[in-house]
C-alpha cells in the first residue's frame, strides 16, 4: 500500500513535469526521501533514472508535433551529457544536508524566474543558432553538473534559458526534454555504482512514469495554455523549495 501511494505521487509528478520537459526529479527525490529512503544511495540515483525515462518518453509526442529543436539543443545536450557524471561523482564528497540546501535554492530560483516568464507574452523572434549553441554549451555544462549532483536532469535551469533565447513555451518544453534526457541518464550512470535499488518499488514507479509522461506530454503539445502551465509550474516549485528548506531547519 505504501509503495502504491508513492507510485501515485510519482505518476502525478510525471504528468505535470512532462508538460515542461523537466522529468520530475525535483519531486521524485523529495518524495523518495520522505518515504525513508537514503538520499545518496536510493533517492538521487532512482530520481535520475525516472527523470531520464520521463523526458525520453515525453519526446515521442513532442517529436510528432515537431516541437523539438534537435539542432539547436544538440550543443546543450552534449555539454550536459559530459558534465552530469562529474556532478554525480562530486556528490559523494558533499554532505546530505548541504545537497538538500543546494536543491532548495536551485528550485526556488527557478520558481522566481518562472513567475516573470508567466507574465510575459510568447516571444516572436528566436536568437540565432550560433549564439544559442555557444550559450547552450555553458548552460548545458552547468545544468548537467548541478543536475548530476542533485539527482535532477537540470531542466529547471535549461527551460528558463531557452525561453530567454526566444523559444515559445511548448518548444522550450520539448527541447528541454531532449537535453534533460541526456543529462539524466548520464548522471544516473555516475551514481549507479553507489545506488541501492529496491526493485519492487522501482518497477512500480517506472510504470507510473511511463503512463504519466505520455499523458502529460500529449496534453502539453495539444491543449495546454502556456501561461497556465508556467504559472502552475511556479507554484509547484515554490512548494517544493519551501518543503525542502523546512526539512533542513526544523
Amino acid at each position: 500500500m505504501f509503495y502504491t501511494i508513492i507510485a501515485i505521487i510519482i505518476f502525478i509528478a510525471s504528468f505535470l513535469f512532462a508538460m515542461l520537459g523537466l522529468g520530475g526529479g525535483m519531486i521524485y527525490v523529495p518524495v523518495l526521501k520522505w518515504a525513508g529512503f537514503d538520499v545518496k544511495a536510493v533517492a538521487i540515483p532512482l530520481g535520475l533514472l525516472l527523470n531520464g525515462l520521463n523526458t525520453l518518453l515525453a519526446l515521442i509526442p513532442y517529436s510528432r508535433k515537431k516541437l523539438v529543436d534537435w539542432k539547436g539543443g544538440s550543443a546543450m545536450a552534449i555539454s550536459a551529457l559530459v558534465f552530469a557524471p562529474i556532478g554525480a561523482y562530486t556528490s559523494q564528497f558533499v554532505p546530505v544536508q548541504t545537497l538538500i540546501i543546494f536543491f532548495a535554492i536551485a528550485v526556488l530560483g527557478a520558481a522566481v524566474r518562472m513567475v516573470f516568464f508567466a507574465k510575459s507574452p510568447e516571444p516572436e523572434k528566436m536568437m540565432e543558432i550560433k549564439k544559442r549553441s555557444i550559450i547552450g554549451i555553458a548552460v548545458g555544462a552547468f545544468a548537467g553538473f548541478m543536475g548530476g549532483m542533485l539527482g535532477l536532469g537540470g531542466g529547471f535551469i535549461i527551460a528558463p534559458i531557452l525561453m530567454w533565447m526566444g523559444y515559445k513555451t511548448k518548444q522550450a518544453a520539448a527541447t528541454t526534454a531532449f537535453v534533460v534526457t541526456f543529462s539524466s541518464f548520464s548522471g544516473y550512470l555516475g551514481h549507479m555504482a553507489e545506488g541501492n535499488f529496491n526493485w519492487s518499488l522501482t518497477i512500480m514507479v517506472v510504470i507510473a512514469v511511463i503512463i504519466g509522461s505520455q499523458l502529460g506530454a500529449s496534453f502539453m503539445s495539444g491543449k495546454a495554455k502556456p501561461k497556465w502551465v508556467k504559472s502552475l509550474y511556479a507554484v509547484v516549485l515554490f512548494a517544493i523549495a519551501i518543503k525542502m528548506i523546512l526539512s533542513v531547519v526544523l
